[in-house]
């Protein structure tokens, strides 16, 4: 897909993702009928008091599922604006465009094995932003193990879908942003630092 979409399900539908005796996220078939695109949607300015969130993986239900999770969310008085991306490609061009996105839930496996972790070496490598927070989340965890993936990879966490309860992806989001704005605050004052610095030496 070439385009960013917006995603959206009725009623009846959330209840078959949803399973509210267990809270946990229910992986429904793909249904066509059950959502329909709005780019001009999406497209609309950014709200500058919200979290910008990108999702990257190439189910669409997983867009789905995540959305309706989150729909509600606000931390510090700021909600999300959702992005989206379905495959390695979109997720690079989107991030290059938005380097302001706090944070990034990112599918490991997509167009290629590895295609996840490629987009995270294109945004510590080649952006240089270590600032977005990235959380890996994978439907094989076995492929690429959680240890050889923290080690060699700048992530800031690495979730399978299966234990990404709503409660535990709410939980995920709420602790990552704000260390993302700790990060930012912190970047914020360096900035200010080396600029009352600069000043300094020329006088």
């Amino acid at each position: 897909m070439n385009e960013t979409r917006g995603l959206f399900m009725s009623d009846t539908s959330q209840d078959q993702l949803f399973s509210e005796d267990n809270d946990e996220l229910i992986f429904a078939e793909e249904d066509d009928s059950l959502f329909f695109a709005a780019n001009d949607i999406e497209r609309e300015k950014f709200p500058q008091d919200s979290w910008k969130l990108l999702i990257v993986d190439d189910e669409v239900e997983i867009h789905n599922i995540t959305k309706l999770a989150l729909r509600d969310f606000t931390v510090e008085g700021k909600s999300l604006t959702f992005l989206s991306a379905f495959s390695s490609q979109e997720a690079k061009q989107i991030i290059q465009e938005n380097s302001d996105i706090a944070m990034i839930l990112l599918d490991v496996v997509m167009e290629t094995e590895d295609a996840g972790l490629e987009v995270v070496k294109y945004i510590r490598d080649v952006l240089k932003n270590h600032l977005v927070r990235i959380i890996l989340r994978t439907g094989q965890p076995g492929q690429f193990p959680e240890d050889v993936v923290i080690i060699n990879y700048d992530i800031n966490d690495y979730k399978s879908k299966t234990e990404l309860t709503t409660q535990k992806l709410f939980t995920t989001v709420v602790t990552t942003l704000r260390v993302f704005r700790a990060f930012t605050t912190l970047e914020v004052s360096k900035r200010e630092l080396e600029k009352v610095a600069l000043e300094n030496t020329q006088l």
